[in-house]
């Protein structure tokens, strides 16, 4: 018996380390990934949610306060905070950590 390795058996070992170096982190960081975009996807839909909310609000719950010439402030309002909401996320995304 020889300690010596063949091509074959080097390129076997060689595979297998990369195989358990690269595509087994991979998948489950895969999942990690996966689960933030549709975590990230829902935070999204309730905003958007929480936005037409404030706007229906604001037509509905004033009154007559908004209505004739100044039915397109609460569009404003809600654009407004909407744009508020993604500034500051924006914000946070940009910041250093220290």
């Amino acid at each position: 018996m020889t300690d010596r390795m063949g091509p074959a058996d080097f390129f076997e070992l060689v595979k297998a380390y990369a195989r358990q170096e690269t595509v087994e982190p991979l998948r489950g960081a895969g999942r990690w990934v996966g689960l933030g975009v549709a975590g990230s996807l829902l935070l999204v839909l309730g905003g958007i949610a929480l936005i037409l909310a404030m706007l229906r609000a604001l037509q509905t719950e004033t009154g007559t306060a908004f209505t004739g010439n100044l039915s397109w402030i609460p569009y404003i309002a809600a654009l407004a905070a909407a744009l508020v909401v993604i500034a500051l996320l924006a914000w946070r995304i940009t910041k250093r950590s220290l």
